[in-house]
């Protein structure tokens, strides 16, 4: 056969390839065959261990777009990492039993994380840090403020979608719910988010970050029977973390202006 027509012929079979990797859904073989068949051939591999290199290549991309996926579903205000976190700066946070949640075993048992402190003590950057590492594992994470939580929720009422908008909070598996205590609950709103928390009791995990003791969930959820409730429910099977009440950020800002103006 002519230098040509293998040519043609070649050049037909890519685009059979083209074709059949767009109908299978598999952008990574469309993109990265010819690549890698040139790789196999400079390198004398098998079909079969170039036939798993593409393999291989098209599940690690599709593992990467799902993690990002993930990610971007989770709605973090910013991506924050357990390597990043500077436990020497808070001895308050138990290191050890942060790493052994970082596992994740506590979300498949349906369990809570309450981190309980003041502002600037790395509860948000803790709980955000936790979420990405369900994320990694594979799970559905979502993260929200209370506030923004109690805004959802009271929309979907006036929208009559509540049942929908609960039954997908329902569904997730970590919902993390930042700053409890900062902003106390407008009318009607307390019940809706004990409605959430409640769906959630024994279903799905939570992380909870406060800077008010249990004796003062009265200020976010006024009915002091509801506020016993939401404490009853969210105590039950959690692990209870006082990042104490130093702000490190405060203090390295103090550290910054000194080193600025040394």
């Amino acid at each position: 056969m002519s230098t040509p027509a293998k040519n043609a012929q070649t050049a037909a079979l890519e685009t059979l390839i083209e074709a059949h990797a767009i109908e299978l859904k598999l952008p990574t073989v469309r993109r990265r065959f010819k690549t890698l068949a040139a790789e196999a051939l400079r390198e004398q591999q098998t079909p079969v261990a170039y036939l798993g290199a593409l393999l291989e290549a098209e599940m690690s991309e599709r593992a990467e777009r799902r993690e990002k996926r993930r990610l971007n579903d989770a709605r973090f205000p910013q991506i924050k990492r357990l390597e990043d976190f500077r436990f020497a700066d808070n001895p308050n946070v138990p290191q050890a039993t942060i790493a052994a949640l970082a596992e994740g075993s506590w979300i498949d048992d349906r369990e809570t994380v309450i981190l309980v402190g003041d502002s600037g003590t790395g509860k948000t950057m803790l709980a955000t840090a936790l979420g990405v590492c369900a994320c990694h594992q594979g799970r559905r994470v979502r993260f929200t403020t209370l506030a923004g939580l109690a805004n959802e929720l009271q929309e979907a009422q006036g929208s009559r979608e509540l049942a929908r908008v609960v039954a997908r909070y329902a569904r997730i598996e970590l919902l993390v719910c930042d700053e409890l205590g900062y902003l106390a609950l407008p009318d009607g709103a307390a019940e809706l988010v004990f409605q959430v928390l409640s769906e959630r009791h024994e279903r799905g995990s939570l992380i909870i970050t406060t800077n008010l003791a249990f004796s003062e969930w009265t200020k976010v959820f006024p009915d002091p029977r509801l506020a016993k409730a939401v404490v009853d429910r969210l105590t039950h099977r959690a692990h209870i973390i006082d990042t104490g009440n130093e702000s490190w950020r405060f203090r390295h800002g103090l550290e910054r202006q000194g080193r600025t103006h040394a």
